[in-house]
């Protein structure tokens, strides 16, 4: 019998911020600490980045260690992972476009690293990371290759060829997947459904979140209000997530403006579609009461300034604020879209609307506001429904499980 050791395992993301991003953080610090060896494989490219990559050979496009912590953007989770012992890899040329000049010399240098660094289980998240990770992993000759599905990267808005081109892409990758872990019931129906997956191949998974850091405290919803000078007595609807054509701003907006003087609407995150907005809050005359707040690190002081969360998005994988918003009390209001139904049970633990229907969307929050009990009824009852599933440390016995082939055995030297 040899002697145990610890497994190599590289977490390969384009971009590693955002919920993709903290869940993947999030496993990987659950990890047995004394059985792993985790490293972080992600893109040249930050949360608002349109720049491409460096291309090249891969000596010229990678950055490892500080170095490549020093390169990252805002809301970047590297630090945090460099400073909990990870290793940090950044290849410049892992883009989130479509860009084959870069997705080429992403697969080259991906490959050259994954290979150098002998890892004996490569995990990939999020789309472009996925496909190329996978493809690199297995021309590496890594043992074991797992893939987190955080929703699909094709949906009812792309034409149909576009669509067909990503399942296409998502079936190549598959042929290299030993294990998938799918965020959301709905998203492994979606693959079982299009032949993405095999039944043994596949578990369900869920966001893992620190819920305890969004358990709002007395005189937390006073502070926060001090803390972003909202005026006294209004009532806040608000939103988390990036300026994306997926999560419906702009129908968040058209939304508010269908409300009373006294509704403020709040929305945390940055995005491409920033300038269009305020043009579009200007052009709607709800400049005063609409705030867009741009990326923030303190989204857990933020939350308890919300009356009403309400998700506008056009599709979802099931998305981490629907968990720290139920963690901090906080009524939903979410789009009918996989998987939010997990947890907006409706007319239980929340209200679901269709997406891309602003009225639907301003009635459903003009209920809850003007139904506060029923409204809290409704918190209550999601608060029941997140439990220990939902949390890192659960993720972590999920990983350790699913990295090692579904076996305790450790691997041998």
């Amino acid at each position: 019998m040899g002697t145990s050791r610890k497994l190599r395992v590289a977490t390969v993301i384009t971009r590693f911020n955002g919920g993709a991003g903290q869940v993947a953080l999030n496993g990987a610090l659950a990890l047995p600490p004394g059985d792993y060896e985790r490293a972080v494989i992600t893109g040249g490219v930050g949360i608002d980045s349109k720049a491409g990559g460096a291309g090249g050979e891969a000596a010229a496009s990678v950055l490892y260690g500080d170095e490549a912590v020093a390169n990252a953007a805002a809301g970047d989770l590297t630090p945090r992972a460099r400073a909990a012992g990870m290793e940090i890899v950044q290849v410049r040329s892992l883009v989130p476009q479509i860009s084959p000049r870069d997705d080429l010399a992403a697969l080259r240098t991906l490959t050259h690293v994954l290979a150098e660094g002998r890892y004996d289980v490569v995990h990939t998240h999020s789309a472009k990371g996925g496909v190329i990770g996978r493809v690199a992993a297995a021309r590496a000759g890594v043992p074991r290759i797992v893939h987190t599905w955080h929703g699909f990267p094709f949906n009812e808005f792309q034409s149909w060829a576009r669509r067909r081109a990503y399942i296409a892409l998502e079936r190549v990758a598959a042929k290299h997947t030993d294990a998938f872990l799918a965020i959301g019931s709905e998203t492994i129906t979606t693959a079982l459904r299009l032949g993405l997956t095999t039944p043994e191949r596949v578990r369900l998974s869920w966001p893992a979140v620190d819920t305890a850091a969004y358990t709002t405290m007395p005189g937390s919803r006073a502070q926060a209000r001090r803390r972003l000078d909202l005026p006294l007595g209004v009532k806040v609807v608000g939103s988390v997530g990036r300026l994306t054509f997926q999560k419906g701003p702009e129908i968040f907006v058209r939304a508010l403006a269908g409300l009373p003087d006294d509704v403020f609407g709040l929305w945390v995150g940055g995005g491409p579609m920033a300038g269009k907005l305020a043009d579009l809050t200007a052009k709607l005359g709800v400049e005063d009461r609409m705030r867009w707040l741009g990326h923030r690190d303190d989204v857990a002081d933020v939350l308890p300034a919300f009356d009403l969360m309400a998700m506008a998005s056009r599709w979802e994988g099931l998305p981490c604020v629907l968990v720290e918003a139920i963690s901090a009390g906080i009524p939903l209001v979410a789009t009918a879209v996989p998987s939010n139904q997990d947890l907006v049970l409706a007319g239980e633990t929340g209200l679901l609307v269709p997406p891309q229907d602003a009225g639907q969307l301003g009635r459903a929050i003009a209920h809850l506001l003007d139904n506060p009990a029923a409204a809290a009824r409704m918190a209550e009852r999601a608060r029941d429904r997140v439990g220990d599933w939902f949390s890192p440390g659960y993720l972590g016995d999920v990983l350790d499980d699913t990295y090692r082939g579904n076996s305790k055995r450790p691997f041998q030297k």
